[in-house]
Formats: structure tokens, sequence, C-alpha cells
């Protein structure tokens, strides 16, 4: 389930990643279509930082093929055992062409020959919201296509890899060509 939240009685706040106290996104790499030959979308995370403000920032430049189908987004490895967690919540606002986002999961150290577990969200536009995504509706794909989620079941004790993208195909059809921004001020676990 995705929605809107407030975290003020919201039981225990496990904070994964908040971008107002730090400098550091190196540690996050693009994953963009352009793994594939055909693919020209761009992704890239960055520091905004005045005299007032301080949040991470991610540009995405969305080209899909003339299939419609294509992706723009980050990742970063991670070491999070989340099993006493019911949902991960973003602080965030967007600009731009789209606000459909998906958040991907991986565990247990897997890579790209296994599922990844996504849950799309949609942000508000030009406002700053916090977005509620429940550990239990993120569902696994492979290679973009649904796979059985009982036996394919997340284990969120293992958490290994959190990223964000921009795509579109059968699941984000409203997402079209062009430049989106998401403001992130943190990413956190909640009871």
């Amino acid at each position: 389930m995705v929605g809107q939240a407030s975290l003020s009685g919201s039981g225990t706040v496990h904070t994964l990643f908040d971008f107002t106290k730090t400098d550091h996104v190196n540690n996050w790499t693009e994953y963009s279509d352009t793994v594939r030959s055909t693919g020209m979308s761009k992704a890239a995370l960055v520091i905004q930082k005045s005299q007032i403000i301080q949040r991470a920032i991610l540009f995405t430049l969305f080209v899909p093929k003339m299939s419609g189908s294509g992706f723009a987004g980050i990742r970063t490895e991670t070491n999070f055992d989340l099993r006493e967690y019911h949902y991960i919540a973003i602080k965030c606002r967007g600009q731009g062409v789209n606000f459909k986002y998906k958040m991907v999961l991986r565990h247990k150290g897997l890579g790209k020959d296994s599922a990844v577990y996504g849950q799309v969200f949609t942000v508000i536009e030009s406002e700053f919201s916090v977005l509620k995504l429940s550990l239990d509706d993120f569902k696994p794909y492979f290679r973009g296509l649904p796979v059985s989620p009982e036996a394919n079941p997340l284990d969120t004790s293992a958490i290994t890899n959190i990223g964000i993208k921009i795509d579109n195909g059968p699941y984000l059809p409203e997402n079209q060509s062009g430049v989106s921004v998401l403001e992130i001020d943190w990413i956190k676990a909640l009871k």
C-alpha cells in the first residue's frame, strides 16, 4: 500500500538515508537502459545544498524506445535487516513530466540474474510529502515480467540493494519522454 502519511505516532523509525545531513551520494550508481545497445535514457543523483536546505536530487532524462519501454534510475548497495519493519517511507516531491517512480529492492546479495522487487509510487508536484510503501507490496519481477511471489518471497532480513527509477511499458504507461526531478530529503523504515 502506498500512502501519504505523517511519521508522528509511527512507532519505531530507522533512518536508511538522510540526504539533509550527508554530502555523500557517490555510492549511488546509475542504472539506466543504456546497459542495452538501444538505450538512451540517463539518471544522476546529486546533492543540492544552499544556505538553508540540503537534499538529494534525482535527475532523469527518460527516452523510451519506439515500443515505449525504457528506464532511468539509480541504485546503491546496502546491508539492511528490515524484518521488524512494515514500511519504507520517503520524503520527496516531484517536478517535470513524470511523477510515477518505482522503488526497487534486491535481497541476499543476488544480482542481475535474480528477481528484483518493485513498488510504484506517485509523487506530488512541487509539494513535499511523506509516502509510505508497504514492504508486503513489493512484488517480484524478472527482466520486467512478474514472477510468483509465493515462489520468490522478499527476504526483508537481507536487503542488499535499493534503487529508484522511472520506467515505462505495461506497468507505467503514463510515463512519457522527457526530464523529471525527484527531490528527496530522506528514506526511512517504519514499524
